[in-house]
């Protein structure tokens, strides 16, 4: 399609402060910033591009994209008044309609949003995740090793992940599955906790799929008596010591071996899930070394600031080629259907059948 005569609409979830959560607010908001950073980046290489807020109406928005006849849209929507669960449900509207749009299609945004299944799914494939079993009543007897954490199981943007979300004891771990149970009304997935370092893999699909340079979040300024992980203080709270203290490093300084295994169990990640276009992975390394796969993300944060940004700018890549490249994918599926990782295509890495040998030998990631 002639780009002269292109229209890219951006499509991103309006926070409303009747219907969101208070807590979500940060994470939502953020999404309206990066929509106009979309917008500027693509007007200024020359594509006509317009920002469309999903408010409280569905069909209002696809009123308002047939009015204007919109070619392609960039899918920034996380979820739906007020609730990320209804995520897929908006790109499974897309996919209804057939408006061609960048970012994963809603087969891959359900699968990765319910965490406890994705987790079956990546065991399946031999690719090792924490232990962990899924919470879906505040009578149910949980009894794990400690330490733990305990989060939401189909939230994002680290929502519900605080400091006493790593609980040492049965009655934390009770309180805090109460609180996920009670404040979220959804089940909650506890999981061993990891003590170690956390990675991240951004995932990229142009003419091939690659992995970008991996990152790393650097806790050694973190006091040793509060818990190393990512928390929505430390993600969002600009202000918060915990947001001081987590400073990203990429590339990280990690050797050759843990980069190239961190990359290619993110590539098989991707795979598995179904993913297309781009999505995150997520890794926590123990003091032994082990590598286990947190979550595959995929609808991360593109913030200029952001890690998937960082690690754009790290393989050399500009945020407006980055959107440019997104819409070219949406465009060549539209022209050419079969074109989709919403089919079975997984592309096995070399080190696939050794994996899966491994994982029937040691059953790596089974659930307590």
């Amino acid at each position: 399609m002639d780009r002269d005569n292109l229209l890219v609409g951006i499509a991103f979830n309006a926070y409303d402060p009747v219907i969101n959560r208070p807590e979500e607010r940060l994470s939502e908001a953020s999404v309206a910033e990066v929509a106009e950073s979309v917008f500027t980046a693509i007007s200024d290489s020359g594509t006509t591009a317009v920002v469309l807020p999903l408010r409280e109406s569905l069909m209002m928005l696809f009123r308002r994209i047939k009015e204007l006849k919109v070619d392609v849209l960039i899918n920034l929507c996380e979820g739906f008044l007020g609730r990320p669960q209804l995520e897929a449900n908006v790109a499974a509207m897309f996919e209804a309609f057939g408006i061609p749009f960048t970012g994963n299609p809603s087969k891959a945004l359900a699968l990765c949003q319910d965490k406890f299944k994705a987790k079956a799914i990546l065991n399946a494939f031999g690719l090792p995740t924490p232990k962990g079993r899924l919470v879906t009543s505040t009578d149910q007897k949980v009894e794990v090793p400690f330490p733990a954490i305990v989060k939401p199981n189909s939230e994002d943007a680290s929502l519900g992940i605080y400091p006493d979300s790593v609980v040492r004891d049965q009655a934390a771990l009770a309180e805090r599955v109460t609180n996920i149970i009670d404040g979220y009304k959804q089940p909650a997935l506890v999981e061993e906790f990891i003590q170690g370092r956390e990675f991240n893999v951004a995932v990229l699909e142009t003419d091939k799929l690659q992995a970008l340079p991996v990152s790393e979040i650097d806790f050694s300024a973190m006091p040793e008596s509060v818990p190393h992980i990512c928390s929505y203080e430390a993600k969002w709270f600009e202000e918060h010591a915990l947001y001081a203290a987590t400073p990203a490093m990429c590339p990280a300084p990690i050797d050759e071996p843990l980069r190239e295994k961190l990359q290619q169990y993110a590539l098989a990640a991707f795979q598995a899930m179904g993913c297309r276009d781009y999505a995150r992975v997520d890794f926590r390394m123990g003091q032994d070394g082990r590598v286990a796969v947190l979550e595959v993300n995929p609808n991360p944060d593109t913030s200029l600031d952001a890690g998937y940004c960082r690690a754009l700018r790290a393989a050399g890549f500009e945020y407006s080629q980055f959107w440019n490249q997104m819409i070219d994918n949406a465009l060549r599926r539209k022209e050419e259907p079969w074109f989709s990782s919403d089919d079975v295509r997984i592309e096995y890495p070399f080190f696939w059948h050794h994996v899966l040998e491994r994982a029937m030998r040691s059953k790596k990631g089974a659930r307590w």
